[in-house]
């Protein structure tokens, strides 16, 4: 297995092979306040067709120029609302554009940061980044509480609770694996030459599987899950797996895993 993992990561983790992928809007900002922007966009939005998707998020990210954080930290919420009214990606309307646009300057006011958002639960010594993982989505989706062992328990909304609904982020009390989230945080944690980094203050080898469909897969072929439904449960026991190959490094692989089924090569 070892050996068919190492052959894909050096065929195939290359950035010549990032096109077409959403990661690619990343490589535009060097400033991190401006990629983490650029990527949680662009994460958010990675469903659907990815002609579609490069679409979608060209149209957001375009009007906000050079400087997406200074953008969003300088305009007015009516201003934000107004621009991305009539938005659509698939089941996202203008209106969610504008709840998450807004709920990310809202952060960017308290925190200063995406990231210093996400450092709530964070912990180095723990396995994985979960909890923060959970903490974030809700501080994205407007929603206020704690952790209880590795469940979110929710206390209240900031707002009436319509961003609940959000078609962006999954809801913390859900059982869902995170993909886009933990494939958002895959961009922004590691640095190499497919994955550009720009928070250095998170442990790689806490990183969480992206898992969606093709991994998922791939992972009962490989023998590292038997469970049958690709949940965050699913999600932890494939990484565990894939830690025991590379403890520093976990989801070293996840690039190149997906890129023969994007490519049409399997």
């Amino acid at each position: 297995m070892i050996n068919y993992l190492e052959e894909l990561y050096k065929k195939y983790h290359h950035r010549s092979f990032v096109h077409p992928d959403p990661l690619e809007f990343l490589y535009n900002y060097e400033d991190p306040h401006d990629r983490e922007i650029a990527g949680l966009m662009a994460s958010s939005l990675a469903y659907g067709r990815v002609a579609q998707i490069l679409k979608s998020v060209t149209k957001i990210l375009s009007p906000m120029g050079l400087s997406p954080y200074g953008f969003i930290k300088e305009s007015k919420e009516e201003e934000i609302r107004s621009l991305y009214k009539n938005f659509k990606h698939r089941f996202t309307t203008g209106e969610e554009i504008g709840d998450f646009v807004c709920g990310i300057k809202n952060i960017i006011k308290e925190y200063g940061s995406l990231q210093e958002c996400f450092l709530l639960g964070y912990k180095s010594e723990d396995d994985n980044l979960l909890s923060s993982l959970l903490l974030f989505s809700a501080r994205l989706r407007g929603i206020r509480g704690n952790i209880a062992g590795n469940r979110f328990i929710t206390e209240s909304y900031t707002k009436s609770g319509e961003i609940a609904k959000s078609t962006l982020i999954p809801h913390p009390e859900g059982k869902s694996a995170f993909k886009r989230l933990n494939m958002f945080l895959r961009w922004m944690v590691r640095k190499d030459e497919v994955d550009p980094g720009g928070w250095d203050k998170i442990l790689t080898s806490q990183l969480i599987i992206p898992l969606d469909t093709h991994i998922y897969q791939t992972a009962l072929k490989l023998k590292l899950t038997e469970r049958k439904s690709a949940d965050m449960t699913t999600a932890l026991e494939i990484t565990r797996a894939f830690k025991k190959i590379n403890p520093m490094d976990p989801i070293k692989y996840d690039f190149s895993m997906t890129r023969p089924g994007i490519l049409n090569e399997e």
